[in-house]
């Protein structure tokens, strides 16, 4: 049996309201919200959190044998941003780390490809949905990242054996976006109707026939894709009159483009009970089909973070500061030197502890170091040091201070002392939190974000933000 072992989504912690759209605007009331990515997050760094939280919650002994990110937004292009999050994860270095994206169909080809592969492999989707200032991509569109190991039952227990699925292609121009440009454009929505609905039946049909089953015998069915009217139009044609519909986080979240698929997927297994057959509907430049039946094994399972828990613990953002994250307004900048870029070879030394957030500890006294260190503050003992990670340590705040002049792509900035549980401490950036917000005594836990980019590269290493779930 082949399937998905674990998965999970990552949602961002900032919500924009969309009444907060129209309330600038002056148009119609926006109902609901969307997920949006803080200024230091991107799709690497979404992708690290949902990949996180993946292998978290799968066996302690399955690790995977490949990495695929797929992404319509990277953040970088010839460059393979796969490797970021390998380095994260601190995977092994005969691992490979591949990119598969470029479109929003990518999501769901890589999770496909995944299923229909040999061998555990870890599938991270991410996307940061961007529109123009009061068009429907900014308001319906959302930023998030969903994850999920797939494998054989060798690997670990299935928690969704993989039934079949089917595909429809064909090219035609619904939606696109030119290299360099911000946004995406989109062609009437009639015609691009007409041209995913007989796709999406054939597929279906396919999917079906495939699996061996009939429509009467899904009990859970998505359907997604960026394309809303197809999306809508579909469900009632499909014949799978005794499935309930699965909750597109459309009021929440927004639509995650990429990631939306294995979001949603990711959502319905939370929920569903062992035997239930899954149907996932995917429309983006043609029509993919998945279909799932969950297993027994989903009753022992515990995902580490929810998605619904994430959608609850969310906070808003203004709109303005949105539009200034996005590079849809110039700010001034505040009157002090920008960074400067990182140095490729102190980064190459330094890998473990920027990316893996790796610490060293003294063998002989017990002592833990951030950063890793050769000698040891405690007997003086030199190159005793064993590893120490530190990126799932929870830790406690002992000081907190505010900084209004160092540099900032969103000043100001707070930094902590942390102490983190087991030993060690450390000052680091908070993120996702208010000025005056936290108090010394809180409870934090670290994440993987980018600190600033210079000449093109992205600085990325790791703050704290608060346990709030």
């Amino acid at each position: 049996m082949r399937g998905i072992i674990s998965t999970a989504g990552y949602v961002p912690y900032h919500r924009l309201q969309r009444q907060a759209i129209s309330a600038v605007f002056k148009g119609a009331p926006g109902k609901g919200s969307r997920a949006v990515a803080s200024y230091d997050e991107d799709t690497t760094t979404l992708g690290v959190e949902a990949a996180r939280f993946a292998l978290r919650a799968a066996p302690a002994d399955t690790q995977p044998a490949a990495l695929w990110f797929a992404t319509a937004d990277p953040a970088y292009l010839d460059k393979t941003n796969a490797t970021a999050i390998h380095a994260a994860l601190r995977l092994d270095v005969a691992t490979p780390a591949i990119d598969m994206g470029g479109a929003v169909r990518s999501g769901v080809g890589a999770l496909r490809t995944a299923l229909e592969g040999r061998g555990p492999v870890l599938v991270v989707t991410s996307d940061t949905r961007n529109g123009a200032p009061t068009g429907a991509d900014e308001s319906s569109g959302g930023d998030g990242a969903a994850a999920a190991l797939v494998g054989d039952d060798s690997d670990g227990p299935v928690i969704a054996e993989y039934l079949g699925a089917a595909s429809a292609t064909e090219e035609f121009i619904d939606r696109w976006r030119t290299p360099g440009d911000r946004v995406s454009k989109v062609w009437e929505e009639r015609f691009g109707e007409t041209q995913y609905l007989p796709l999406a039946e054939q597929a279906w049909n396919g999917a079906l026939k495939a699996a061996g089953l009939s429509p009467e015998q899904i009990d859970l069915l998505i359907v997604t894709g960026l394309h809303t009217r197809a999306v809508r139009s579909l469900g009632g044609r499909l014949g799978a009159s005794n499935a309930a519909t699965v909750d597109d986080l459309s009021a929440t979240v927004g639509n995650t483009g990429t990631a939306q698929p294995l979001l949603l997927l990711t959502s319905a297994l939370e929920k569903a009970e062992p035997g239930q057959v899954i149907a996932l509907v995917v429309l983006a430049d043609g029509v993919e089909v998945l279909l799932f039946r969950a297993t027994d094994a989903l009753q022992s399972y515990r995902p580490a973070r929810p998605v619904a828990t994430q959608v609850g613990a969310g906070g808003d953002v203004e709109y303005g500061k949105f539009l200034a994250w996005r590079g849809m307004v110039t700010l001034e900048r505040p009157r002090r030197p920008e960074p400067d870029r990182i140095s490729a070879s102190a980064t190459g030394r330094n890998t473990e502890w920027k990316y893996g957030f790796v610490g060293s500890r003294d063998r002989s006294t017990g002592a833990l170091h951030l950063p890793p260190a050769r000698v040891s503050r405690d007997g003086d003992a030199q190159d005793d040091m064993e590893p120490a990670p530190m990126a799932d340590v929870p830790g406690t705040i002992a000081s907190i201070t505010v900084d209004r002049i160092a540099y900032s792509p969103s000043p100001p900035i707070v930094f902590a002392v942390v102490d983190f549980d087991g030993g060690g401490r450390h000052a680091v950036e908070l993120t996702d939190t208010d000025v005056g917000s936290l108090e010394v005594g809180d409870r934090v836990e670290m994440t993987f974000r980018r600190l600033f980019t210079a000449d093109g590269i992205h600085n990325y290493f790791w703050k704290a933000r608060p346990i709030r779930a």
